[in-house]
């Protein structure tokens, strides 16, 4: 008896001491990764409600590009706030409650009589739940769960913002011309609230919470102090030291151009524009969630090259080639799919949110244990570029009656934005 139980119980104590075949880290940004599918796709919706809400209330693209405006300056402001909070009480609490925010205010807008409300609804309560979920929490898993590997999973977590567009548009598009917007908002509701029971259950904190290392940390790694009581200070304390330094203005400004030119005017006017020329609104959708569709290939691919080469050049290289397509854009549009259009279709995907990951990466390098608070706030001025442009692209609309002095305006945006990121200078090597 005593010679078989021995053998047993070491066994057990080798079960229980062996490292588990999958590091708990990648199931932590698989659950992320869902996250900010949802997160995107139920920010990105209103481009394609845009449409319906005109025809049934008769309110302005203009007035309408209003509430869109808020939700994406919300989304925006809010993002360094939600990565200190996270910091503070955790990443679970946070994120929960952001969805459950998200689900309240897509369910009220079906109630909704007057543009007021619409602002109320989508733009600020939907605007605040996306950006409580938005690319800083992506910077925050990868931070936290990743040593090795953390340039690629940042681009695989933040080509789950594309893969949002890629899930929900098409299917909005279709309830939208179908049983109606309001369906269509339902929808979005019910999605969020069934996201949270998998959060609760699935998504860690910390890798000390589960008795483990980061992915890719090596035996002498410490886990870091616990963040000091008073979020928002630090969040602002942070920026003040940002603030001071020349990086920080030329990575707002450049990402501010990065938001102008995807969520405020593509993603927000892709639809309608293309609708103004005869296309129906789901295949419209449909188009904009295959950008989606090659934009999870490109933020990859950007993860992988940022951890391998200047994140500077790349930055340069990927604004120049989204300018370029937007100047053929007005060209393209027709009333249905052709092969030029499928063209602009990849090469934009390709290029749509490539430019977080060598942001991030720049943010990190010059601004240290802050730097992703500080990309929240270069996030910030990436939501303010957006808001701005997709009301400025509204008023656009009514006053020519056409969206193409919007495209050809951001194509040259995104010049200046490549010559505004080979501004910035590299840090100093430390001493050997």
């Amino acid at each position: 008896m005593t010679r078989t139980a021995e053998p047993t119980a070491a066994a057990a104590r080798r079960h229980r001491t062996a490292p588990p075949r999958v590091h708990p880290a990648w199931w932590v940004a698989a659950v992320a990764f869902l996250v900010l599918i949802g997160a995107a796709g139920f920010r990105a919706a209103t481009g394609v409600l845009i449409d319906p809400l005109h025809e049934e209330f008769g309110w302005s693209r203009g007035s309408i590009s209003f509430a869109v405006s808020v939700n994406l300056l919300l989304y925006g402001f809010t993002a360094p706030f939600a990565t200190a909070l996270m910091e503070r009480y955790g990443i679970r609490r946070v994120v929960a409650g952001a969805l459950l925010l998200i689900a309240a205010g897509s369910g009220l807008t079906v109630f909704m009589t007057s543009q007021w409300q619409l602002v109320l609804c989508w733009g600020v309560l939907v605007g605040l739940g996306a950006g409580s979920m938005a690319l800083a929490f992506a910077g925050t898993v990868a931070g936290r769960w990743f040593v090795a590997r953390r340039g690629l999973v940042t681009g695989i977590l933040t080509a789950g913002g594309a893969a949002g567009n890629l899930v929900f548009l098409p299917l909005v598009g279709l309830l939208a011309e179908g049983p109606g917007w309001r369906f269509a908002s339902l929808t979005i509701a019910a999605c969020a609230v069934a996201v949270v029971p998998l959060v609760v259950w699935l998504l860690r904190d910390r890798p000390e919470d589960v008795g483990l290392r980061p992915y890719g940390a090596g035996a002498d790694w410490t886990a870091p102090p616990p963040a000091p009581p008073g979020a928002a200070r630090r969040t602002l304390r942070a920026l003040a030291r940002a603030a001071r330094t020349r990086v920080f203005w030329l990575l707002a400004a450049s990402f501010a151009i990065c938001g102008a030119s995807t969520n405020g005017l593509i993603g927000t006017h892709f639809v309608p524009g293309a609708h103004d020329h005869g296309m129906p609104v789901p295949v419209a959708a449909s188009l904009l969630a295959l950008i989606g569709i090659f934009d999870l290939v490109g933020t990859v691919c950007s993860g992988w090259l940022t951890d391998r080469y200047d994140a500077r050049r790349l930055l340069a290289v990927y604004y120049g080639l989204r300018g370029l397509s937007l100047l053929f854009l007005p060209m393209l549009m027709a009333g249905n799919v052709h092969p030029p259009m499928l063209l602009f279709v990849v090469f934009y995907g390709l290029d749509w949110v490539a430019t977080v990951p060598p942001t991030i990466a720049l943010c990190r390098e010059h601004f240290g244990a802050d730097g992703g608070v500080v990309f929240g706030w270069v996030l910030a001025s990436h939501q303010l570029g957006a808001a701005l442009v997709a009301f400025g692209a509204g008023l656009v609309r009514d006053a020519t009656g056409s969206y193409d002095l919007a495209w050809t305006t951001a194509g040259g945006l995104c010049a200046a934005a490549a010559i505004l990121v080979m501004a910035v200078h590299r840090p100093p090597r430390p001493a050997a």
